[in-house]
């Protein structure tokens, strides 16, 4: 099963990125995920499903830690050679 996921750590600043942002995409950039594309109102990736959800859980786990006061997600099953 491939998964993708859309996501958005908050508070926003637009003059600099947060912490919690920075953390984000460091954890999507560096897992071994099929595509990746930061943002700076969003951010997709998309992969199997295991690499998705584990990416899922660090980025939860370390974006709060980093100071996000929310993480809006939305993860979607994609089809199969869908790239």
């Amino acid at each position: 099963m491939r998964l993708r996921v859309e996501f958005t750590t908050e508070p926003f600043d637009l003059d600099e990125a947060p912490a919690h942002a920075v953390v984000a995409r460091e954890v999507v950039e560096g897992a071994a995920l099929d595509s990746v594309d930061v943002g700076p109102f969003g951010n997709t990736a998309e992969g199997g499903a295991d690499v998705v959800l584990d990416a899922v859980d660090a980025l939860l786990r370390r974006s709060l830690e980093a100071g996000a006061t929310r993480v809006s997600l939305q993860v979607n099953v994609i089809a199969e050679g869908r790239g």
